[in-house]
């Protein structure tokens, strides 16, 4: 798997990966993208700063890029920075399918995106990211699975799946919404063959939503490398909208309150790589400031009381505007 070239690395911030989706498009829904990407949102101004966040984690040991269909254009900018970056060969590419984008480059549009899991759509999909990254690609996921997701009952995806896998591509998928680790358990009862389907698993997990946790200690003892996304809450987690027992406990360790919420994810004996969502130099370099943090008990029993019930979460979440 190519995920073994993050267990090899050397640098401590192998294990964190940079993900695209707030700087593949114009609207999101992070919060603080207002003073984050200013006025300027257009095509060439998210390039040169997507491109810019990709130089600076690459230099930094980060080595794990994480797209999808959906982020706007996310897969196109990274495919640019490879193409204009040969020498770079050492990185883990993932995208994800399941997903349309349809704000047509708008942060005000109705609909950002569409889900839909069929085999149509796989096959679309497949086409469009192969004739972006080509064999750049190392993981495909298929795009917030639910416990209703038919992407888990697709015989015919499944098969069409293990093909691609037995081109030597990582088959992955990620899941969202209050029933996580549902969706997780029946992910990992997927067979095609005999032989388990999916070799990674991405989810949500912060100091608000730790409800996936144990099912990602399942996964992660099944062998599939677990990525974990959104450790920053949209925002919810970084200042000035942290907590105040976050806020306390980042000035006691010297460091911003993000590196912290990214702290708290990573001491995770099963968390393999976890995303940073950075839109600005300045985010990342806080960010990546997280491998340094040392939590005490006492630190860690005040951070883990901030857990929300599950649904709470989402439906918070849910409500947050696309700007």
């Amino acid at each position: 798997m190519p995920f073994s070239r993050l267990a090899t690395a050397t640098t401590p911030t192998a294990h964190i990966g940079l993900g695209l989706a707030a700087v593949g498009r114009p609207g999101y829904i992070n919060l603080g993208r207002e003073a984050d990407l200013g006025e300027d949102r257009s095509v060439g101004a998210l390039r040169a700063r997507t491109h810019e966040l990709l130089d600076a984690a690459y230099a930094q040991g980060v080595r794990y890029f994480d797209v999808a269909r959906s982020y706007g254009r996310s897969e196109e900018f990274l495919a640019d920075w490879l193409t204009a970056r040969p020498d770079v060969t050492d990185v883990v590419v993932g995208s994800k399918w399941g997903y349309t984008y349809t704000a047509g480059w708008s942060a005000d549009a109705e609909t950002h995106e569409v889900k839909d899991h069929s085999l149509r759509t796989y096959d679309r999909q497949c086409a469009e990211t192969a004739a972006l990254l080509g064999d750049r690609l190392d993981l495909y996921q298929i795009h917030s699975v639910t416990p209703d997701s038919p992407a888990l009952t697709d015989k015919d995806l499944h098969a069409r799946l293990a093909e691609a896998a037995a081109t030597g591509l990582t088959i992955g998928f990620s899941t969202s919404g209050p029933a996580q680790a549902d969706a997780v358990r029946a992910a990992l009862a997927v067979t095609v063959d005999g032989e388990p389907l999916f070799r990674t698993v991405q989810s949500t997990y912060n100091a608000l939503e730790t409800s996936a946790g144990p099912a990602l200690a399942e996964a992660h003892d099944a062998g599939l490398t677990v990525i974990v996304k959104e450790g920053m809450a949209n925002g919810r987690l970084a200042a000035p909208h942290a907590p105040d027992v976050l806020r306390a406990v980042a000035e006691e360790t010297g460091l911003g309150a993000d590196a912290v919420a990214l702290a708290v994810v990573l001491r995770e004996p099963w968390a393999g790589v976890v995303l940073s969502g950075a839109a600005t130099l300045g985010q990342l370099a806080s960010n990546l400031h997280a491998p340094a943090v040392d939590l005490d008990a006492d630190q860690l029993t005040r951070l883990a009381a901030l857990a929300e019930e599950p649904r709470a979460y989402w439906e918070r979440r849910g409500s947050l505007p696309w700007h």
